[in-house]
């Protein structure tokens, strides 16, 4: 059975004095775990964060990649530059970068064909929103999503690492029940199947509210393959307690 993959995602917090605590905090307690854990810092911290985590338990991530090698993109990073600061994960596809950003299912999977050129491990963010599950559209979005990125890079798809994020839990205190969250990771783990042998390599990670309450039980779920954690990932307590519930 492969370990389950712990991942926090910073997104726009942290100073270079608490991203030293954090990271001092994290690593002292992540000594023992059992499963494999990141943190995806922003652009601005990672030389730092990389010199935190040499040695450690932690691996290096990155918030978002260019869809472009290199060239005339003001603001941009590309997966070569991200690779050069040994980044082991890059995400890929977040909501917030859907929403705000306007990113497309066709750029996203762009973006993880660029980062896995680069040796760096895309986690692929879907999820639906509140007014597409009230639809009764979950499974619908979803596969669409991931649809697009398995056929811009069937060839290495089992190389990927999934993150189903609903995101009407994204930040708002509300979570999928361990029920409902098993029910579309299955319908995710199927797709996969259909597409590589090696389904079974990829992680399917749960994103939207998980914490330290809830984190056991949802990990505990048989397609559920660990968690990508937002604001519980700030608080060392709380992303150490559920990097303790995961095998």
């Amino acid at each position: 059975m492969k370990k389950q993959l712990i991942a926090g995602n910073w997104k726009m917090n942290g100073s270079l004095q608490s991203n030293a605590a954090l990271v001092a905090a994290l690593a002292a307690g992540a000594g023992s775990a059992q499963c494999l854990v990141a943190v995806c810092v922003p652009a601005p911290y990672l030389a730092q964060v990389q010199l935190l985590v040499a040695g450690t338990r932690i691996d290096l991530g990155a918030q978002d990649v260019s869809q472009h090698e290199s060239g005339a993109f003001t603001g941009e990073m590309s997966a070569g530059m991200l690779r050069e600061f040994a980044t082991r994960y890059c995400l890929v596809g977040h909501s917030e970068r859907r929403q705000y950003h306007g990113e497309t299912d066709a750029l996203v999977a762009t973006k993880a064909q660029r980062a896995l050129a680069a040796g760096i491990t895309p986690i692929v963010c879907v999820g639906e929103t509140l007014a597409e599950r009230d639809a009764g559209r979950t499974e619908e979005v979803v596969k669409r999503q991931l649809a697009a990125v398995i056929h811009t890079n069937g060839h290495c798809i089992s190389e990927i690492v999934v993150a189903y994020e609903p995101v009407w839990a994204i930040g708002t205190g509300k979570t999928a029940s361990p029920e409902e969250a098993q029910q579309v990771h299955a319908v995710l783990r199927a797709q996969l199947q259909a597409a590589t042998a090696h389904a079974d390599r990829v992680h399917i990670l749960y994103g939207g509210s998980m914490n330290a309450a809830n984190a056991a039980q949802l990990l505990s779920q048989p397609d559920i393959d660990g968690g990508l954690v937002g604001g519980a990932s700030l608080k060392p307590a709380d992303f150490l307690s559920i990097i303790a519930a995961a095998r």
